[in-house]
């Protein structure tokens, strides 16, 4: 299938840290259109520091949708994301513009473009009470492992701390026997989307050094009061939004129950291995155009990024 009849669209990935709010920036400046959020934390209003979410300032030339649209205490999933993001790419191709998704989470990334389809079971409490008492008593590896037995494929997509996910997977087997749908709407290897993947990249201790820096830049912008003003305003460490990595730390060092070093060194270990999860995902996406980041200068990244996707969609359009 060639680009004609799908919408267009453009995606910038790679690790957390690595340079994707800069690059999707200015290559939306340049293109005169909108940068769609990636990112599941994002979303949230008062989840500033901690997700390292673009300023106002650095908003105020680009439009930028799914920032800030939920409130702290709400759920956001996979297919919300699905749904709105799809919404938002044909408004702006029906404007003659090409959106730039920028983002980090993998899954939503990859089952956007794909176009997978997922179950819509519901949940079912007295089985999840049952996995979250196991997990209490015996760890989550032990759960973990019991969805290994039944169903191999999603135990490896999901990592153990992924742990809403794995119990979800084993919910669904334990109603249907089946599991969870992933079925692709494309076929024969197509995307749903005429796409261009950007994928920026990183020497590792490059990019660890720049994760440890954005933490210690957070503090020193203010987490610390960010979280302490959040759970004020009656946001609770169970929320969803709450248990995003810089925030649980946080919040568990203003209870009293580390030191504010011991929080920092969380996150930025958590942080650490997010990125690696993250690179896990992005080897199972072969469709990614790698950029090589760490000698390159923005202005000269930015032009080759331009001219490679100039010539994907002149090329795609013949």
């Amino acid at each position: 299938m060639t680009g004609a009849g799908r919408e267009r669209l453009i995606v910038i990935l790679g690790p957390t840290a690595v340079g994707k709010t800069a690059l999707s920036i200015a290559l939306a400046g340049r293109l005169d259109t909108d940068i769609l959020s990636g990112d599941s934390m994002l979303v949230y209003r008062g989840f500033d520091v901690g997700t390292a979410k673009p300023s106002l300032a650095e908003r105020s030339g680009v439009r930028h949708e799914l920032i800030d649209i939920l409130e702290p205490d709400c759920g956001f999933s996979v297919t919300d994301f699905q749904q709105l993001a799809a919404a938002k790419i044909t408004a702006v191709n029906q404007r003659g513009r090409i959106p730039v998704l920028a983002g980090g989470t993998g899954l939503y990334v990859k089952s956007l473009v794909e176009g997978y389809v997922f179950n819509a079971l519901p949940g079912d409490p007295v089985y999840r009470t049952h996995l979250e008492q196991l997990a209490a008593a015996r760890g989550k590896d032990y759960v973990h492992a019991m969805l290994a037995e039944v169903d191999p494929e999603a135990a490896a997509r999901l990592h153990v701390n992924d742990f809403r996910r794995v119990i979800r997977a084993l919910e669904v087997r334990h109603r249907e026997g089946t599991a969870i749908s992933q079925e692709k709407l494309a076929d024969s290897g197509d995307l749903v989307y005429d796409v261009y993947v950007v994928g920026l990249q990183r020497e590792r201790q490059q990019l660890y050094a720049r994760i440890n820096a954005r933490v210690d830049a957070m503090f020193a912008s203010g987490l610390e009061d960010e979280v302490r003003c959040l759970l004020a305003a009656g946001v609770p460490r169970t929320a969803q939004a709450m248990k995003g990595i810089g925030y649980k730390e946080t919040a568990a060092f203003l209870a009293g129950e580390c030191t504010r070093d011991e929080a920092i060194a969380k996150i930025k270990q958590a942080t650490r291995h997010f990125a690696k999860r993250q690179l896990t995902w992005y080897r199972k996406m072969p469709y990614i155009h790698w950029y090589d980041v760490d000698t390159i200068s923005q202005s000269v990244l930015l032009e080759t990024v331009y001219e490679d996707i100039a010539g994907y969609f002149a090329r795609n359009a013949k």
